[in-house]
């Protein structure tokens, strides 16, 4: 996008004051450029994913354990506000898939749960904005993302499976519902399960359309034949919105003569949600009031796992997208995106929301050009809350499980497995513990692929790589830096194969590739000149950094000696 030409305020109070407003809103970027043909394109895309948001939105309330209409409640407030504070021109915030999965064992299918932890969800991602903590989230590794997301995407996809066979009272643990779904297919509905497949069998055609359609830019297409591309590229870009549709009008029908064929949604309240604040307590059945405090206790752990997986969950969509289409985006300005939408969401009955993969490639391919795209797409949303409702009592539950299903089945990518045996085999081991563990519980496959991955970091940090060479004297290259986890494995390494020997020998450690040091590894360094001394060879350094070496000659090492090269191997005993 074009640079704004703003006019700078007088005097530095307010060049300062102005680049606060210019960070904190970076809509004042761009909107005093924007451009007719901006409007056309944004108009288009936000249309196009406003049409795939509203299926999948009713959809993902499902997974959540949330009646449908909450699944709209929370697709629309992201539009707004990311326009006004987000930096990515494509993504798209809202109900996703593994948010309503994580959700699903916190909010406890309450709706007033699910409202408190948005807002608590909001507050924690606002403050770590404010804080600047983004970079917490470089701690996730990839592993760990995809072991989740692939466990997520089997847990999701595998729940919707009842659905499909229009079976109840399924248990809810992915263990036991395993056992029972195969348990009770003889109990299956001919009509879900006929209608079940038609829905996932046309939408993996549509999508299949999609894929091979040739490229729009390609010279030797014909006009006529670029018009029959469009069509099929905005149908199939729409399918689920055209197959939910068909299906409503499907079940209509059979209902309309009397026939009850389908498991259908069912009643919807009509109308926008009521702008108020969040409950901070609720009653139970029995009429115990239970306070806010234990409200909170009793979220645990989902409590950090939410936040950050919805905050990682966005900025690595926002990232990618960036770098494909060539902008930057800003982290901390994204985790205050995601925040305040989650924030003001909570005031509308929204359940904790994050950036979109899918929609948010919609979006791209749509060619939007600035972030008000999103107002289309939430106009979409609240017009569909205000007038649509009603018709949502035919969707066939069948219909949206089909959804689901199609949409998060991209999600299993186990084409990653080979690809870290080939480069790095032990980054199978977080892969493995994530993806196992998710299955017991997802957020507990979080933390043990997080600890996995920690403990890893850690084990490289207490053993770097010493490179030994043998040229008369010992040289040892360190491969990495010295911190106080490797002071012992340097002191091993050193005693090991210098003074333990009988002659002792002298030792060059070339040290061109530590850039810190701290003190545990200077009282380290002193005991070891000390034992060179005591058996009459010598310790030289060899390439310090100038940091470094203003370190070591700051502690007055008795003994301590330096060279600028490891020619100085040659002069040693």
């Amino acid at each position: 996008m074009d640079q704004p030409l703003l006019e700078e305020p007088a005097g530095s109070q307010g060049c300062f004051l102005h680049s606060i407003i210019m960070s904190l809103f970076p809509v004042l970027t761009w909107l005093p450029r924007y451009k007719l043909r901006w409007l056309k394109m944004d108009l288009l895309a936000g249309l196009t994913v406003g049409l795939t948001t509203v299926p999948q939105a009713l959809a993902y309330a499902e997974v959540a354990g949330l009646p449908v209409q909450y699944g709209l409640y929370s697709a629309f407030m992201g539009g707004f506000i990311y326009t006004l504070l987000g930096t990515s021109k494509d993504i798209t915030l809202g109900p996703t898939a593994i948010m309503s999965l994580l959700c699903f064992p916190v909010v406890e299918g309450q709706p007033s749960r699910a409202v408190l932890l948005t807002l608590l969800t909001g507050i924690i991602q606002a403050a770590m904005a404010l804080l600047r903590l983004g970079f917490l989230l470089d701690f996730i590794s990839f592993p760990v993302i995809k072991g989740f997301t692939c466990a997520a995407a089997v847990t999701i996809g595998f729940g919707q499976v009842k659905n499909i066979l229009g079976l109840k009272g399924i248990p809810h643990d992915f263990f036991l519902e395993v056992y029972y779904t195969f348990h009770r297919i003889p109990e299956a509905r001919v009509g879900d399960v006929v209608l079940g497949l038609l829905c996932v069998s046309l939408l993996l055609m549509l999508l299949f359309m999609k894929s091979s359609l040739p490229s729009e830019d390609d010279p030797l297409q014909p006009k006529c034949s670029r018009v029959a591309r469009n069509l099929v590229w905005t149908i199939a870009t729409i399918r689920n919105a055209l197959v939910v549709v068909a299906a409503t009008l499907v079940a209509f029908s059979w209902d309309a003569f009397g026939h009850q064929v389908f498991t259908i949604t069912g009643d919807a309240p009509t109308g926008l949600p009521p702008f108020r604040p969040p409950p901070t307590s609720a009653v139970t059945a029995n009429g115990t009031v239970v306070s806010f405090g234990e409200i909170v206790k009793s979220f645990g752990e989902g409590l950090a796992v939410i936040p950050l997986m919805g905050l990682l969950e966005s900025i690595a969509i926002a990232r990618a997208f960036a770098s494909q289409n060539d902008y930057r985006i800003n982290a901390n300005q994204e985790l205050l995106a995601i925040g305040m939408t989650n924030f003001m969401g909570s005031f509308v009955s929204a359940y904790p929301v994050t950036g979109s993969f899918g929609r948010t490639a919609v979006n791209s391919q749509s060619g939007v050009c600035t972030p008000a795209g999103g107002i289309v797409t939430s106009a979409i949303v609240l017009l569909s809350l205000a007038f649509l409702m009603p018709a949502f009592y035919y969707i066939p539950k069948a219909c949206l499980a089909a959804v689901i299903i199609c949409a998060v089945a991209p999600m299993v990518d186990l084409r990653v497995v080979p690809h870290m045996w080939r480069i790095r085999k032990v980054d199978l081991l977080p892969f493995t513990v994530t993806f196992l563990m998710s299955f017991w519980q997802i957020q507990y496959g979080i933390m043990g692929g997080v600890a996995v991955s920690g403990v890893l970091l850690l084990y490289n940090t207490a053993r770097p790589q010493i490179k030994v060479c043998d040229d008369g004297v010992l040289v040892m290259e360190l491969s990495s830096g010295l911190s106080f986890p490797a002071a012992g494995h340097l002191s091993h390494v050193l005693h090991s194969q210098a003074l333990q020997v009988s002659p002792p020998r002298s030792v060059l450690l070339d040290c061109h590739h530590v850039s810190t040091i701290d003190y545990s590894v200077v009282c380290e360094l002193r005991d070891l000149l000390r034992q060179f001394r005591l058996r009459e060879v010598e310790l030289v350094f060899s390439r310090l950094q100038p940091s470094v070496l203003e370190v070591l000659l700051a502690a007055d090492l008795q003994g301590f000696r330096h060279t600028d090269g490891v020619e100085a191997a040659h002069g040693l005993q």
